[in-house]
């Protein structure tokens, strides 16, 4: 059985450090515990990331191109079945990376860089919104206002973005434990879609309904 290549130790120290703010939360796992969880030394962290922020600049770094190529992806979506699995995707994405949304005001207070980037993430995921809004109503699924189109994109975002804080205040002990996972984003996904009950046209409304029908389903199971 061929041997693998031992992974670097920068690498390893992204994973760890990813698995502890994700259960965690950010503000409560120092440079110390992330040491001592990879047995190594403070000095043999600092070595590769000087200070706990870069170990978070990298971390979003990380997350920003996954999610931009991500987003270019709107631009297919035609209908409902799509949409689904398009807004499943991304928060998929959201929940490798959950603790930015968990601790996103906090983060932002603290860190100036974050701060001017998690900007460009709303305005980009607000721009494939709009696409997905455009992609659907060129293709008969929705009929919407032109008037209506900005509101709608900006209230998506807005329950896209802060849906897995709204989890946590809901249920703070067990919400993103990972056993929850799937149903903390299908219900996001849910709720996302919902705002475009009142555009979809009849058969894609039926449609949604069914999607999530059958999601609750296999999810009780």
């Amino acid at each position: 059985m061929v041997k693998k290549a031992p992974r670097r130790t920068a690498e390893r120290i992204l994973e760890v450090t990813l698995a502890l703010f994700n259960r965690f939360g950010e503000p409560n796992v120092s440079t110390t515990l992330i040491s001592a969880e990879l047995g190594i030394s403070p000095g043999n962290l600092y070595y590769h990331y000087p200070a706990k922020d870069e170990l978070i600049n990298s971390l979003f770094d990380r997350f920003e191109h996954a999610l931009n190529e991500l987003l270019n992806a709107s631009d297919g979506v035609r209908d409902v079945e799509d949409a689904w699995f398009f807004m499943h995707t991304l928060f998929e994405l959201i929940w490798q990376y959950r603790f930015f949304y968990r601790d996103l005001n906090d983060l932002l207070s603290k860190n100036r860089r974050l701060e001017t980037h998690f900007q460009s993430v709303l305005k980009n995921k607000t721009r494939a919104v709009r696409a997905l809004l455009d992609g659907m109503s060129r293709s008969g699924a929705i009929t919407i206002d032109t008037r209506e189109v900005e509101a709608t994109a900006t209230s998506m975002v807005v329950v896209l973005t802060y849906w897995l804080s709204f989890e946590y205040v809901r249920d703070p002990r067990r919400a993103l434990e990972p056993e929850n996972a799937q149903a903390a984003l299908l219900r996001g996904a849910q709720h996302v879609l919902n705002l475009l009950v009142p555009y979809l046209e009849q058969s894609q409304r039926t449609h949604l309904l069914k999607l999530v029908g059958a999601y609750n389903d296999d999810d009780k199971k």
